[in-house]
């Protein structure tokens, strides 16, 4: 599996109610936006990427990404923005079988995600792949089959299905696990509080 044959969603349709609304990824971080960090992380990781988002996409102008809003609607959480994000990959890079998924509110996720991803997958012959860290699962960074597009549609619209992992249990889902020393990979920056807590561990020298 190349980075040619995957294409890259970045997962910014939420309300970020926690944070008092907005978009959490354009908060800053160690004068960056968190999405600009997360960016330059995912870019070379993937082949073609989108930035899934609702509202006005002039807001993300300068990052030179397609947007493109959830499929369905309702804020129906982080399955329509892996749906939006495999229909949009179907129509625009149909060479790319797979999708990688990246929350956009995690500013120090790994460099080498989508390939341990990858490799997950492909040592279990699995169907999707997600990360864990601590023993906890984080299915929203994850690798995911685009022929199942339809397949996920179909429970969404017909099922009115949103968790990710009720979908995930019907398929064969690999894991990859990431280390959380010295700083979770995939910590979150959901409320101001996360986000003062990542500015310490950038200021510790824990993480760039």
């Amino acid at each position: 599996m190349t980075t040619e044959g995957i294409a890259g969603v970045l997962l910014a349709g939420g309300l970020s109610r926690r944070m008092g609304g907005g978009d959490k990824s354009l908060r800053t971080l160690g004068g960056r936006s968190i999405l600009e960090r997360i960016v330059a992380t995912v870019r070379p990781q993937v082949g073609p990427l989108v930035l899934n988002a609702n509202g006005d996409p002039a807001r993300f102008a300068a990052f030179g990404l397609p947007v493109a809003a959830d499929v369905v609607e309702g804020f129906a959480g982080p399955l329509a923005g892996v749906l939006t994000g495999m229909e949009w990959a179907r129509a625009n890079a149909p060479d790319c079988r797979w999708l990688a998924s990246f929350a956009t509110d995690a500013p120090f996720i790994p460099g080498d995600l989508v390939a341990r991803l990858a490799a997950a997958v492909e040592r279990e012959g699995a169907d999707f792949a997600c990360a864990r860290s601590d023993g906890q699962e984080h299915p929203v960074f994850g690798l995911w089959r685009v022929d199942l597009a339809d397949d996920l549609r179909r429970a969404m619209v017909e099922e009115d299905m949103r968790k990710v992992d009720a979908w995930t249990a019907r398929y064969r889902l690999a894991v990859a696990d990431f280390a959380t020393d010295p700083v979770d990979p995939f910590f979150n920056t959901n409320r101001p509080d996360d986000l003062a807590e990542a500015e310490r561990l950038m200021a510790a020298g824990l993480v760039r």
